[in-house]
């Protein structure tokens, strides 16, 4: 069979239905994610049904859609509303379906190029009308009830009768959500072990696989470890509500700057006001300190002294992720240049963490006659990072990992060789039998 017949159920006609069932599959995905964690943070009790609308907006945001949020409260009230976050648990679901979904009809044959950017068009072209739709679903005004006691009565005294709403802005959701659907099936071509990237790739993937692929892994894990963590705090705590509404919302939003902080880095953030929004109790106690708060390894461990396990986990999990890289470069790859392509690789990785884990959320309600209505009706948190510590700090580690990693591979390919094959067992020779007859 030719390349060309190989690939025939993915170039004809049943291709669209195949790329159909990838978007529906990463949009289910990702809806019913947002679903169970906007429930599990208390989102059931929205206002006029906006529940499946904040799904749609968490959707967009997931993909790096841009929803902006307004407020009116009158002309006696001022309002004031920001959000930017993304709910990384929701991309990360959406990710891993649509790469798992594109990689299927392409897992284990070298598909020429022509055949592998026709598939990936066709899941572009209804992933674009999908975004399209979200972004016309993600739209909701509704009231934001005052309370009782005086905010109740400054509330009719003066007529306001606060609303919130949000959009989303189309243009800048159809762009970021058509790049990060080519980032997504870009990096699963490269990561994919079990799929032949195309010719143009070809070069490229040889090069980068191996730093990708040990990269990807690295994340993948500090995830697998906040997932076990988040169960044992849901089962032994209390609160498990708050708790996984984190861990379907925000745990790569946690884990990932946690990753770097365990390498020596810091942020810098502060909450004020009833958040709103799901996050861990020693990090919101670090936060609420008066003027801007440092995030490090000394402040959360000032809060709780087990904070210090961040260390032990980047002094596991970033050696490991160099011997993941060394084992998949050539042999006879020296232990220098694993360590410089394992800083290479670490490096981006952590600028993406810079980028990716940022928040900043602000809302408030004042009238300027009398200033601010109660901390009920404001609140603040923001997390930023200290990028160029970061970034030379993951140099450092990712220099000392690789030589580290390909120290660990070499020693275990050195064990694996020290053992010997039983000798092959020689065939005896048969004897011709005499033909009866």
């Amino acid at each position: 069979m030719s390349a060309r017949s190989g690939f025939r159920p993915v170039v004809s006609s049943t291709g669209w239905l195949r790329a159909l069932g990838t978007v529906l599959a990463g949009l289910l995905a990702m809806g019913a994610v947002a679903a169970l964690g906007l429930w599990a943070a208390g989102g059931a009790e929205l206002p006029d049904g906006a529940f499946p609308r904040v799904v749609a907006a968490l959707v967009v945001t997931a993909v790096g859609g841009a929803v902006e949020l307004s407020g009116d409260a009158g002309g006696l009230a001022d309002t004031d509303a920001e959000l930017t976050a993304m709910p990384l648990s929701v991309t990360l679901t959406g990710a891993s379906v649509l790469a798992a979904g594109f990689l299927r009809p392409l897992r284990g044959r070298a598909a020429p190029g022509a055949v592998t950017a026709g598939w990936a068009g066709r899941i572009a072209v209804l992933w674009l009308l999908a975004l399209l739709g979200l972004a016309f679903a993600a739209r909701r005004t509704f009231e934001v009830p005052l309370g009782e006691g005086l905010l109740d009565d400054l509330g009719d005294l003066f007529g306001i009768s606060p609303t919130v709403g949000f959009t989303t802005d189309v243009p800048l959701t159809v762009l970021f959500g058509v790049v990060w659907l080519a980032g997504v099936l870009l990096l699963a071509l490269l990561v994919s072990r079990g799929t032949p990237p195309p010719g143009p790739l070809a070069r490229l993937g040889a090069a980068v696989r191996p730093g990708v692929y040990a990269m990807v892994a690295l994340l993948l894990a500090c995830v697998a470890v906040g997932v076990v963590g988040a169960l044992v705090v849901a089962a032994t705590r209390g609160r498990p509500a708050e708790t996984f509404a984190v861990l379907l919302l925000g745990l790569p939003n946690l884990v990932w700057p946690a990753l770097t902080v365990g390498m020596g880095s810091s942020w810098e953030g502060r909450a004020q006001g009833p958040l709103g929004l799901p996050v861990p109790r020693v990090l919101d106690e670090v936060l609420r300190t008066p003027g801007l708060s440092t995030v490090d390894l000394g402040t959360l461990t000032d809060h709780d002294g087990r904070a210090w396990w961040l260390l032990v986990a980047a002094a596991v999990l970033v050696p490991a992720a160099g011997w993941v890289l060394a084992a998949l470069s050539p042999a006879g790859t020296p232990a220098w240049r694993c360590a410089v392509r394992t800083a290479v690789a670490l490096v981006p990785t952590v600028l993406a963490i810079c980028l990716v884990g940022r928040v900043s959320a602000r809302y408030g309600l004042s009238v300027p006659v009398i200033g601010d209505l109660g901390g009920g009706l404001s609140g603040e948190l923001f997390l930023r990072p200290r990028p160029w510590i970061s970034l030379g700090l993951a140099a450092g580690w990712g220099l000392a990992a690789g030589f580290l990693g390909a120290l660990l591979a070499r020693l275990g390919a050195r064990r694996a060789g020290s053992v010997s094959p039983a000798p092959p067992r020689t065939p005896r020779p048969r004897r011709n039998r005499p033909s009866g007859g």
